[in-house]
């Protein structure tokens, strides 16, 4: 049977990541520990190693997908003996028919009629990579998968003994089948009573989407900055920080002798045109210098993007203003 590939959970963290590079295609084959792809996480680009051998007979998600969620299948690989043909039921999500029991069948097909599709669905073997109670990928051979389904054991409560901790065949069959998950029934009864009467925790607000900020710039050059999936983490944990973690600011006093100097004898010859300038007006001009010194921080965030502003296209300021105005 064809066994499904399955996209990893590289980090703790991570929900879904961007397909960077394949690095095989389809007919290839791969054994236990090559590397199969390229992985964006929330974090950093990774690569995918192979659990089991075979040859890669269909791949399901190309290369620069992004959004691809964690366990969803994203190539199917053939063992010895299958072919292309064989791939019919690896290449999307399991349906919920051949988990129905005998009574469930003669219910679909009242009267007797033959029902060729729950015969077929009960033929279906185990899940291609079962995860555990906390998301993460169990690793196990496709026999021994296969194993534990005929003999109705939980994956999640094997310890394997394979490389890497992979279950094989001898871990299954020296498995005691219904141990476990009774044990572990009581309390995860007792643990949902706790869990309903916790208090649902406050939305946080949200900021403007894109939209809203490309209007509020409406008129104006820019150009959208795509992000990647390591800046859209970096951006959540500090909005996430900024809004639940306490925060105290530092003051510090500095010497302006110069620059008041300086002031004072600008507005001297100011005064004639009724024009006083502040310090924060001395502060704008620093900024305005250092955004034409470095365009790069002349950006925007706009949620899911960054705009980066493009330079005024008019003189600024006119002739006729800088030829009146002193320079500073």
């Amino acid at each position: 049977m064809p066994t499904e590939i399955l996209m990893p959970a590289l980090s703790p963290t991570m929900e879904e990541g961007t397909l960077a590079k394949w690095l095989v295609k389809e007919g290839d084959t791969v054994n236990s520990g090559d590397i199969l792809a390229e992985i964006e996480t929330d974090k950093a680009t990774m690569e995918f190693e192979a659990v089991d051998e075979g040859t890669i007979g269909k791949i399901l998600i190309a290369e620069g997908t992004e959004g691809v969620k964690v366990n969803s299948p994203i190539a199917v690989l053939l063992e010895d003996g299958e072919s292309a043909e064989d791939i019919g039921t690896a290449g999307g999500p399991a349906p919920s028919a051949p988990q129905a029991s005998d009574a469930g069948k003669e219910a679909a097909a009242p009267g007797g009629s033959d029902a060729p599709a729950p015969v077929a669905a009960a033929a279906t073997p185990a899940p291609a990579a079962p995860t555990g109670g906390d998301g993460s990928r169990i690793f196990a051979s496709p026999l021994a998968r296969r194993i534990a389904a005929d003999k109705g054991l939980d994956l999640a409560q094997i310890k394997g003994t394979g490389p890497r901790g992979r279950i094989v065949k001898a871990d299954v069959e020296a498995a005691q089948p219904g141990a476990a998950p009774a044990a572990a029934a009581p309390a995860a009864a007792s643990e949902a009573p706790a869990a309903a009467s916790k208090p649902a925790p406050a939305a946080m607000p949200a900021g403007p989407d894109a939209a809203q900020v490309i209007k509020m710039y409406e008129g104006r050059a820019f150009e959208e900055v795509k992000l990647d999936g390591m800046r859209r983490t970096v951006a959540a944990r500090l909005t996430e920080a900024k809004q639940t973690i306490p925060h105290f600011y530092l003051r510090r006093d500095i010497k302006l002798d110069a620059l008041l100097a300086f002031r004072s004898q600008l507005n001297k010859q100011l005064e004639g045109r009724g024009v006083k300038l502040s310090v924060n007006d001395f502060i704008i001009k620093a900024c305005a210098l250092a955004l034409q010194a470095v365009p790069a921080a002349n950006a925007v965030w706009a949620g899911d993007r960054m705009l980066r502003l493009k330079p005024r296209t008019w003189p600024w300021p006119s002739p006729s203003m800088a030829a009146s105005s002193p320079r500073f």
